[in-house]
């Protein structure tokens, strides 16, 4: 069984026990957090797709981390004008563990 959910202007496929890393959510680590916007679920042989999202449907996960992602670079430059601009951004993220989907 796996779901499809959006959080963050993304989507992702999940399953029971999963840990991934999506765009930062504001919740505490160690607390448990309901994601209702589930778009489609499969349980078997058998398929749901919401309208935009399913109702009466969520998936459940445990906030296992907070962090910054790696560094990108961001350079630019202008030839022939002594225009050169270096920064650097580091993405937050949450790490969640998925504990349940509940259809």
């Amino acid at each position: 069984m796996y779901a499809v959910i959006k959080t963050g202007g993304k989507q992702y496929k999940v399953t029971q026990g999963e840990i991934l890393r999506v765009e930062k959510l504001d919740a505490d680590i160690g607390s448990e957090i309901e994601i209702p916007e589930v778009l489609m679920i499969v349980d078997g042989g058998s398929v749901s797709v919401g309208k935009p999202v399913l109702e009466n449907v969520a998936v459940k996960a445990k906030v296992l981390d907070h962090g910054l992602g790696k560094k990108v670079i961001v350079f630019k430059k202008k030839r022939r004008k002594g225009y050169k601009v270096k920064r650097g951004h580091r993405q937050p993220y949450t790490t969640l563990e998925i504990s349940e989907v509940r259809a």
